[in-house]
């Protein structure tokens, strides 16, 4: 691959800093909430929307790898493109929103973690979102944290991967079915779900947050050379893991009518039809899913804060972990004083996504066609065109929001 690297590492793990990036964003966008969404499609509709799941992928690749992009092409972070373009207070009020959004959606981390940890030891829920935090933001003071954070979501991956495709096989879903729901259908009432499924697995502010990564990698290792392309294996890998929750809960859940709430309702079916190997093997993957979020949402808010704020967004920052952590704190403390995110919270975060998610993607995609910024790394024509298209969806789900919330 031609990769030079101080130290000389071997071949496997100059591969592996090659795709940390990636594979943090993967695991940082995979999260409980993902595997409820596909959950309900599945148990609900069968395999009939296996499609979505897919559709959302490929257009979260595109904005990914753009973004991917704008690091390799400049030096500079992304809010600092946007403090150039259109101003410091805009810049300022992106950091503080994507805060914000960050901050009410942790609380849906910290109650995966206890609860899937809760489910397979029968201790407290509460006792376990207090350990994954307090050892979250232990984390962030490691000397090298990136370095750490790779390591850690790259074993989240291949916790959350190996349990899923086991349950996959346990499932033996139809390869006919799966097949027929790459055909596109929309059942009817399932038009809700389509859209959190859209919102949720193209997550702009997810593949935004791919540049601050990339940057990061570069800065620990000025050598490594790293291609836009270096994203998209970790975010098959998320379309993957996507794809198969889904398909087993069409296999098992839908032909039972099993109404889904949360994510654990696949484990409690997979016990008496496979026995409890397989329930707490799904229960890993929730904790990998609901851990990987927490530290990898949180590293989100902080890092976009901490750079509007003029710390640079670089996680060697100590105010920009402290920031990291403060998201944390805040996850920890709604998820043990309501065991979920209030209504309020989530109206909140819902709010200001709507705000916020357009204005990323409208950016990113300027930013990515400016010739005098990207050089060479410009968008081709054909990435105009499907970018393009993804914004327009963006942009859809942005109004079809704000009808649902506020002319309902």
């Amino acid at each position: 691959m031609g990769i030079i690297d101080k130290g000389n590492p071997g071949r496997f793990a100059r591969l592996l800093q090659v795709l940390g990036p990636g594979i943090i964003t993967a695991a940082l966008v995979f999260g409980p909430s993902k595997m409820t969404i596909t959950s309900k499609l599945g148990a609900s509709y069968g395999y009939d929307l296996l499609w979505a799941v897919v559709t959302a992928i490929f257009f979260m690749a595109v904005f990914t790898s753009m973004s991917s992009r704008i690091a390799l092409a400049t030096d500079q972070s992304f809010l600092s493109l946007i403090k150039k373009r259109w101003g410091k207070p805009v810049a300022v009020l992106l950091g503080i929103g994507v805060f914000l959004v960050t901050a009410s959606f942790q609380a849906g981390n910290s109650t995966g973690v206890g609860i899937s940890l809760a489910e397979a030891t029968g201790v407290n829920a509460k006792v376990w979102i207090l350990l994954a935090n307090a050892g979250g933001i232990a984390l962030l003071f490691f000397k090298g944290f990136y370095k750490i954070l790779e390591k850690i979501m790259i074993l989240l991956i291949v916790i959350m991967l190996g349990s899923f495709i086991v349950t996959f096989f346990l499932a033996k879903p139809s390869v006919s079915s799966i097949a027929g729901g790459l055909s596109p259908v929309l059942p009817e009432g399932s038009l809700g779900l389509v859209i959190a499924l859209f919102a949720s697995a193209f997550s702009i502010v997810g593949a935004l947050y791919q540049s601050y990564m990339v940057q990061e990698r570069r800065r620990l290792s000025p050598g490594l050379q790293q291609r836009p392309s270096d994203s998209l294996p970790g975010i098959l890998i998320l379309g993957v893991m996507a794809s198969i929750v889904l398909i087993c809960a069409a296999s098992v859940l839908h032909p039972t009518g099993v109404v889904v709430t949360n994510a654990t309702d696949m484990s409690k079916t997979l016990a008496p039809l496979f026995g409890e190997y397989a329930a707490h093997l799904f229960l890993i993957g929730l904790f990998g899913a609901s851990f990987s979020s927490l530290i990898g949402n949180a590293s989100v808010g902080g890092t976009l804060l901490g750079d509007a704020l003029g710390y640079k967004g670089q996680l060697s920052s100590n105010m920009v972990r402290v920031l990291i952590a403060l998201v944390m704190t805040i996850g920890a403390f709604v998820a043990l004083r309501f065991n979920k995110a209030p209504l309020e919270l989530i109206v909140l975060a819902q709010s200001v996504t709507i705000l916020v998610v357009p204005f990323i993607g409208i950016a990113m995609y300027g930013i990515s066609n400016d010739p005098k910024i990207m050089g060479r790394y410009v968008n081709k024509p054909v990435t105009k065109v499907v970018a393009g298209i993804g914004l327009l969806l963006l942009l859809l789900l942005a109004v079809i929001n704000v009808k649902e919330l506020f002319f309902k």
